[in-house]
């Protein structure tokens, strides 16, 4: 059987257990196992075990659950609601300041925690009946916070590029600085449609109200002291010290990802024992189960996208489709169109992950061959996947919010989130303009075909 007939054997068998509703790790694992018994020799099985640890015994990937522990020890605590309050105490005289102060909140949480869904629930929980109350429409409340999630898989330290660095065998602490930049820009890209949207809701309320109908709370205006600001700090600041403190460890050459990781997590228990008093046993406990059970997950279907990996390059299918991709002979930002189409595609199927594990052996060849520095595209492919995080049928953050607000209708999640996903597109637009915003480097960064 011609490789492309098995390839195409792969693919169809992973779909369809996919559309099964096989969970994906034991769904991967599942495929790879048949192929190997089908197309492979029989002493391969004996080696599973052994590939696939060879393939995970990373000391990079080491610092995954230890990433996990800090986001799971800020995501217990009322760190998330103590972040929210202070940016809305600080940034309430901006029109649309509550919705600013909600992005920016995500966006310190995200960099703290490095997870979308904490990032969701804990600042929605306390950010979306808040706007909400003050006469925001449920959809630009629900589209906010499930886009302000997203920047959880972009901001280090993020996960997301963990793997990503492991798979393209790139710099971890490049791909972390690379992040900053265009998180920064997504983050400025949101705050300004939650300027645009409020005053076009505040518009409509007053419109309404000139015409006789009832006051909206939109049209309300929060007054806060300066005492009133300043006492929302105490809680806050250790936590940006603490952010601070691991971006100096790993950028400064103080320690590498791995331990900053480590430390990032021992100091995170430490102030929510200080400042919360998260430190009995009834309350440490939940927090180290949460990341037993998410590290768990993550590293099992990190084991079995490997081995899905590992079948696929022994049986060829991905030097070959790489190769044919290659022949296509298309322009340096034809190719970079495709598979980004490719990466939005699998979006509405597959978490950012296993994205990455499956597609890096056939589309980082391509890019690489034309000029394309991996780095600068880790980053645009990964704001690529944070659409996958807010559009349907998977989008991972529309159903944290559906949990957290269950009263708003799906359809209207939905609705909401649909602007962040143009502005995502707009973000990457302007990083292939301006490659710079990720590496500081133009120059290195642009196709050499040019």
């Amino acid at each position: 059987m011609s490789v492309a007939a098995i390839g195409a054997l792969y693919a169809g068998a992973t779909l369809t257990a996919m559309l099964a509703g096989i969970p994906i790790a034991f769904a991967l694992g599942a495929v790879a196992l048949v192929f190997m018994l089908a197309f492979m020799p029989g002493a391969s099985l004996d080696t599973v075990a052994q590939n696939v640890y060879e393939e995970m015994a990373s000391i990079t990937l080491l610092s995954i659950p230890l990433f996990i522990l800090k986001g799971a020890a800020i995501g217990r605590s009322k760190a998330g609601q103590d972040l929210y309050s202070a940016m809305h105490a600080w940034m309430h005289r901006i029109p649309g300041g509550l919705g600013i102060a909600n992005v920016f909140a995500c966006a310190l949480f995200a960099a703290m925690a490095g997870s979308s869904p904490a990032t969701c629930s804990a600042i929605g929980s306390a950010g979306i009946p808040e706007m909400r109350k003050r006469g925001y429409s449920p959809g630009f409340a629900a589209g906010i916070i499930a886009a302000g999630g997203t920047l959880g898989i972009l901001l280090p330290p993020s996960i997301t590029m963990i793997l990503y660095a492991v798979a393209a065998e790139q710099s971890l602490g490049r791909l972390f600085l690379a992040g900053i930049g265009p998180g920064l820009l997504l983050v400025g890209l949101f705050a300004a449609w939650s300027v645009y949207r409020f005053r076009h809701e505040y518009g409509v309320a007053k419109a309404a109200y000139a015409a006789g109908g009832p006051a909206s709370p939109i049209l309300a205006e929060d007054r806060y002291s300066m005492g009133e600001r300043f006492s929302t700090l105490p809680r806050v600041l250790p936590f940006v010290v603490l952010l601070t403190g691991v971006m100096v460890a790993l950028y400064g050459g103080y320690a590498t990802p791995s331990e900053t990781a480590g430390l990032g997590g021992l100091l995170a228990l430490a102030l929510i024992a200080l400042i919360y008093g998260v430190w009995r046993t009834k309350d440490v406990g939940p927090i180290l189960t949460a990341t037993l059970r998410e590290s768990t997950m993550l590293m099992l279907i990190i084991g079995m996208s490997l081995l899905y990996a590992y079948v696929m390059s022994y049986l060829h299918i991905s030097q070959s489709a790489a190769a044919a991709i290659v022949a296509m002979q298309l322009s340096p930002w034809l190719l970079l169109v495709t598979i980004l189409a490719l990466v939005i595609a699998l979006g509405f199927f597959l978490p950012p992950v296993s994205i990455i594990l499956m597609t890096a052996p056939i589309i980082l060849p391509p890019l690489k061959a034309a000029g394309f520095d991996l780095v600068w595209f880790g980053v645009v492919m990964t704001i690529t996947m944070e659409m996958g995080l807010i559009h349907p049928p998977v989008g991972l953050n529309i159903f944290v919010i559906k949990n957290i607000a269950p009263d708003i209708p799906l359809s209207d999640i939905i609705w909401g989130t649909l602007p962040f996903v143009i502005l995502m597109a707009v973000a990457i637009l302007v990083l292939c303009l301006v490659p710079g915003i990720a590496m500081w480097l133009p120059d290195t960064l642009l196709p050499t075909t040019r």
